[in-house]
């Protein structure tokens, strides 16, 4: 077995000097063209159709959810295609990472992981009765798809293609997880109800998604499972995803039960700070990782 993501050995990331340093600044390139696009073609998609007026990335909110996620959907597809002409331009090689035959095959099966690794998540929190979960009037579904697909692509976008595969160019393969990881509970303090606790859930389940990326060496999986995640937490059980309470909700509504410790429901941060989230990022992640390594996926 064989590793099959593609770093990049070419122009920016080719080897001899300064290598870590070009590795470096090709990350902040990638990173700054990532979201710049992102947010351009979301922003001009509803713009073109009447529904955004006054200064650039303030007012989305005031456009209907079904139109926010098409434009979404189009700033992801935007997003992407520019990652892979600066991959051409910058790395001279095609961008395999996001080959389209593959895509709707382990989009799907990522939804599916992601999806079931908070049912699992869910069912112990309700079963040791540190949460309760009530029916509810459903809400707008295109409002909890437009969050579960924009925090996916870019996210995943960024924390896998960007970051993970540059710092692995530049420094190995363990210390770009570590740091990945890392970065990605760090970004998450500034939520609402955020805490080192929490942080450290989500940077326990950051071997999921990187062991997908590797497993796989496509980025399809990693973003599927981050939606499917985020959307099974956010519109099928109706909790706050990462502190944030802007999902709106489908059949359920999910909140601590009373006189339980944060540590044990996730508090106003939600779910993904419970003790339940934390042991099965921690096994999601154990799983991921050691099939990666059995596989070879992680060579030099």
């Amino acid at each position: 077995m064989t590793q099959l993501v593609e770093l990049g050995s070419e122009r920016w990331l080719k080897p001899g000097r300064y290598r870590r340093v070009r590795a470096l600044a090709w990350l902040a390139v990638l990173a700054v063209l990532c979201v710049l696009t992102f947010n351009i073609a979301a922003d001009t998609t509803l713009r073109a159709a009447g529904l955004l007026s006054g200064e650039p990335f303030t007012t989305r909110a005031a456009a209907p959810s079904g139109a926010r996620l098409a434009a979404v959907l189009v700033g992801s597809i935007a997003m992407l295609g520019v990652y892979s002409l600066a991959v051409r331009w910058g790395e001279a090689r095609v961008a395999a990472e996001i080959g389209l035959k593959p895509m709707a095959k382990e989009l799907s099966a990522g939804i599916a992981i992601g999806g079931a690794i908070m049912a699992i998540i869910m069912a112990i929190l309700w079963s040791a009765g540190w949460a309760v979960i009530e029916a509810g009037p459903v809400t707008g579904v295109a409002e909890a798809a437009k969050q579960a697909v924009q925090s996916a692509a870019i996210e995943e976008t960024l924390m896998r293609l960007v970051i993970f595969r540059t710092l692995w160019r530049a420094f190995g393969v363990w210390p770009a997880l570590v740091a990945t990881a890392l970065l990605f509970g760090g970004l998450h303090l500034s939520n609402p109800d955020a805490s080192l606790f929490g942080a450290i859930c989500l940077i326990a389940g950051e071997g999921i998604g990187a062991g997908l990326y590797l497993l796989t060496g496509r980025v399809w999986m990693s973003i599927g499972m981050h939606a499917g995640w985020n959307f099974a937490l956010g519109w099928v059980f109706g909790s706050a995803v990462s502190g944030l309470d802007s999902f709106a909700s489908g059949p359920l509504r999910t909140h601590p039960a009373e006189g339980v410790a944060t540590l044990l429901s996730g508090g106003g941060f939600g779910p993904e700070a419970s003790v339940a989230a934390l042991v099965v990022s921690l096994a999601g992640s154990a799983i991921c990782l050691t099939l990666a390594v059995r596989k070879g996926r992680l060579a030099a």
